[in-house]
């Protein structure tokens, strides 16, 4: 078979590959790095000819050219899985719409609930076998894939190939269209620096990781410092099982810790679903067989993570209340980011021989106004909760780390205000025996 003759038939102009979409049509743009951006601003310049064409997508970088051309959303209305800083942005004014999911469910949502008349998706190029690798978002494209009436991809030289399990390449035999980008340069993401608090976090959490640990790091500076601190440590033979695979992996690597020899799920592959960072971690991705890309579905799956024993799952969270009730998608009703996999994670560690699930935070933050304010609250007033307190386990702030589980009201609301930052912990006194959460006898 010719596979590049059948490529060279459905290679077409963006603007050529866009005339399939119709008003009200559904079209899936594919997340973050597979964002397609030629065929994006082509589908845009056709604004004023169609009506209600609904786009999804997610941790996009933007700008969205969809969203940018038609702020009165009567041609196109954005709404996306997750929020990118830039997504929120949208949100904020109004002009893009969150859609609430868990990530290891999204698989599910399409093949059960939505439509997908065209999907849209970059791709790394074709190999002679007629297949197209998924690249960075190879852990959530293949459903819309396979939901799709039409699937048209944007070809980007610029994006790794990323090894699979499964499901991590379409065929040009499924494919309707064909955009050649060339090399167009991707998103790439430096976390931020941490801070001296991150790294007195991420100090309480280093003495609970022993050698052979698999490792779940969510993305920021505290899970950054985090992968610092484990590079020059004494630690061996770390493995990774990770929804979102970031710079500290690349970190760990290059420090000789990251061997994966002693995972007792897949030893030897660095497991992964989705990818943003660094050139270089792009370029360490690239054709490495020592790393495995996998559907969500697959890597979220608690049961799938919880085979990983000695398991460590490490995330950022916004606020916790006394009651061990956790938020990280949300400030009140303001949609931040999205629940993600946090949730999956940290019940699939939970579960693991020998796992542990962290949820950190700085126990501050100041806002516009200079005014200083608590992240350990009394309870919550409208925020989104995205780790109930049944489920919420280790909690960490730089003041130490509290686990919760199995303890009552009264013990929970002592722990977690230990955790608060000592200007506010007899607020928080008060605020528990006002909520009889708090035992008389208990030192203040």
């Amino acid at each position: 078979m010719d596979y590049f003759s059948e490529y060279r038939q459905k290679l077409c102009t963006p603007e050529e590959a866009v005339r399939c979409v119709k008003s009200g049509d559904w079209v899936d743009y594919g997340t973050n790095n597979s964002y397609p951006a030629l065929l994006d601003a082509a589908l845009a310049a056709r604004r004023d000819e169609l009506k209600s064409v609904k786009v999804r997508g997610n941790l996009m970088q933007g700008p969205v050219q969809v969203a940018e051309c038609d702020p009165e959303m009567e041609h196109f209305v954005y709404h996306t899985w997750h929020c990118s800083g830039y997504e929120r942005k949208l949100c904020d004014k109004g002009r893009a719409f969150f859609t609430p999911m868990i990530f290891r469910n999204e698989a599910w949502y399409y093949e059960q609930f939505l439509t997908v008349n065209v999907a849209m998706l970059s791709v790394a190029p074709m190999d002679r076998h007629g297949y197209f690798n998924l690249s960075c978002a190879l852990g959530i494209n293949r459903a819309t894939i396979d939901k799709a009436d039409v699937v048209i991809l944007e070809v980007n030289e610029a994006l790794p190939r990323i090894h699979g399990g499964f499901c991590e390449s379409v065929h040009i035999s499924e494919v309707d269209r064909v955009v050649d980008a060339g090399y167009r340069p991707i998103w790439e993401m430096k976390a931020p620096e941490p801070t001296e608090t991150d790294l007195m976090i991420a100090k309480h959490i280093l003495p609970y990781i022993r050698d052979g640990a698999t490792i779940q790091l969510g993305i920021g500076g505290m899970p950054n410092a985090l992968g610092e601190l484990i590079a020059g440590s004494d630690l061996k033979d770390l493995g990774m099982h990770t929804e979102l695979c970031s710079d500290g992996y690349l970190a760990l690597h290059k420090a000789g810790k990251l061997t994966n020899r002693r995972k007792t799920l897949l030893p030897y592959k660095g497991v992964l679903g989705l990818a943003i960072g660094s050139r270089e971690l792009y370029d360490w991705l690239d054709d490495n067989p020592g790393v495995a890309g996998y559907p969500l579905r697959y890597v979220n799956d608690p049961a799938v993570i919880a085979q990983n024993e000695n398991m460590i799952s490490i995330n950022g969270c916004l606020n916790a209340d006394l009651y061990g009730q956790v938020c990280s998608e949300s400030a009140g009703t303001r949609q931040i980011s999205g629940t993600g996999g946090q949730l999956d994670f940290v019940t699939g560690a939970a579960m693991a021989k020998g796992g542990k699930a962290f949820l950190c935070m700085s126990s501050t933050y100041t806002d516009r106004n200079g005014e200083m304010h608590s992240r350990i609250v009394p309870r919550f007033q409208g925020d989104i909760i995205t780790t109930p307190r049944s489920q919420a386990y280790y909690i960490v702030t730089e003041y130490g780390a509290a686990m919760l589980a199995g303890q009552s009201t009264w013990q929970r609301a002592e722990l977690l205000i230990s955790l608060a930052h000592p200007d506010f912990r007899e607020e928080l006194i008060r605020a528990a025996e006002e909520q009889r959460i708090w035992l008389p006898s208990n030192k203040r």
